[in-house]
């Protein structure tokens, strides 16, 4: 960054409160990197105090702080800096809280973790004082780059590679299908990074995670005082993704009459804001993924045909982790040095026995279920190697066949003494533990969904309630 521009802004504040401490370090790193004042709250109490008495413009928040709710924090906010602008984060958004915080007045809400691009985008927004610049997302620096690893060693998916790199630097639209967990957005990365676009935006949107009237914004774009709540001028991820890459991510679960005005922005590259007057033209390329089968969908009429075609000029499909044995070696060496890393562990192999016991298990949820499992016997192994304990998988040992879900249970039948359901309590503890009570976390570190985890945590609490009163 030229330090003309670092010195013009320099006197710009902007308020993080974050819960994670890697994450908060990341964000703060990249936004002082920007030529920001970052200010830190511990807490919703410490935010509300810190964004009135520094004078504080732009409030990036975890959704739900210690402390204080979000939308709470937003109120009290407002009550004394009315022109603040409040922009929440979350690693497992629910639809009615995004939806609850935009029309409250939020600026938007971002899912974990952060695309930088955006964030940095809006950021230059919030602090241009017209909230009317139509200039284009800045560039990627490397640093802001993801980057990119798929691993294999199978031969269909060095056949995709091999594809995906023949159209990467095109303006093709591509469809990646696979199962959860597959891959697909690394795929949609890969390409993007190889095309002439790299240097310009990658902008990712789930098209299953908001309603269809807040996704039309959410895609589009919106004026000031289109409906209730919107106090300025948004752009959309089209706009944000301008001379870039636009991600629709589960694409197949955008409503159908959505679907008419996606087609017809692809056709025309031209968007309508939600509330414009004017188009806007907009110079996307468009990669598209869904877990399911699309031909059905069109079938069924849950998907346009006319948009199918457009989307699906290159169609990729990802075999599953099942399909491709030879990878699960190659993934979890992988996995352990990037959580060696990550957690500041020194775990070197797998057992055998621990390699035979994944390379038998069924993996409904593909390489994400793998990384959750190497990840979590990471932290719980004891010495330099992973053993067959430590995945605390029921299948070769329990005898499972693998048509349940991972979740349902969450321990081999070799313990540590004592029944699986302590060993069960003791796991999910000590997982806390290290995680600091961090319950997303935990139960992505334990390969379950954090409703799994909250209602085991209850059930041992009714448990204890029970023994007590005995």
């Amino acid at each position: 960054m030229k330090q003309e521009h670092k010195s013009n802004i320099m006197g710009n504040r902007i308020l993080l409160i974050e819960n994670n401490t890697r994450q908060r370090t990341q964000l703060r790193n990249s936004i002082e990197a920007w030529g920001y004042e970052v200010f830190i709250a511990a807490d919703g109490d410490e935010a509300a105090k810190l964004s009135v008495d520094k004078n504080i413009p732009f409030i990036i928040s975890e959704f739900k702080p210690n402390g204080i709710n979000g939308l709470s924090l937003l109120e009290h906010i407002r009550q004394k800096n009315e022109t603040a602008q409040v922009l929440f984060t979350s690693e497992a958004p629910a639809i009615e809280d995004a939806v609850s915080a935009i029309k409250a007045g939020a600026l938007d809400f971002f899912t974990k973790p952060v695309d930088l691009t955006q964030l940095r985008y809006i950021t230059e927004k919030v602090f241009n004082g017209n909230g009317q610049s139509a200039a284009p997302p800045p560039r990627r620096t490397g640093a802001e780059t993801p980057e990119c690893h798929i691993i294999t060693g199978n031969r269909e998916m060095e056949k995709l590679l091999k594809m995906a790199g023949q159209v990467a630097d095109s303006c093709a639209s591509v469809l990646v299908q696979g199962e959860s967990g597959t891959g697909k957005e690394l795929f949609a990365r890969l390409i993007h990074n190889k095309s002439g676009r790299a240097e310009r935006p990658f902008v990712a949107v789930n098209c299953s995670a908001l309603p269809e009237t807040l996704l039309e914004s959410e895609l589009f774009g919106h004026e000031k005082g289109a409906f209730t709540g919107a106090i300025a001028r948004k752009p959309g991820k089209f706009e944000l993704a301008h001379q870039g890459t636009l991600l629709l991510d589960e694409i197949t679960e955008m409503d159908v009459r959505l679907q008419s005005k996606l087609l017809r922005a692809i056709q025309e590259n031209q968007i309508d804001r939600v509330g414009g007057v004017q188009p806007v033209s907009v110079d996307v390329r468009i990669i598209a993924t869904t877990n399911r089968d699309i031909d059905t969908a069109v079938r069924q009429g849950d998907f346009r045909e006319d948009l199918f075609y457009r989307i699906a000029t290159i169609p990729l499909s990802i075999p599953p982790l099942r399909q491709r044995r030879e990878d699960i070696k190659l993934l979890s060496e992988y996995f352990i040095d990037k959580y060696n890393r990550l957690d500041n562990r020194n775990v070197k192999k797998l057992s055998d026995a621990a390699l035979i016991c994944l390379e038998r298990y069924p993996f409904n949820g593909n390489v994400r279920e793998l990384e959750n499992i190497i990840h979590r016997a990471i932290l719980l192994s004891d010495g330099k190697t992973i053993t067959e304990g430590n995945l605390m998988l029921a299948t070769a040992v329990g005898g499972r066949t693998g048509h349940g879900r991972q979740e349902d249970v969450l321990l081999s039948a070799e313990g540590d003494g004592g029944t699986l359901k302590d060993v069960e309590k003791k796991t999910i503890f000590q997982t806390l533990d290290k995680t600091n009570g961090n319950r997303t976390r935990a139960a992505q570190t334990l390969g379950i969904s954090v409703r799994t985890l909250r209602n085991k945590l209850n059930e041992y609490k009714e448990n204890e309630d029970s023994s007590e009163s005995e």
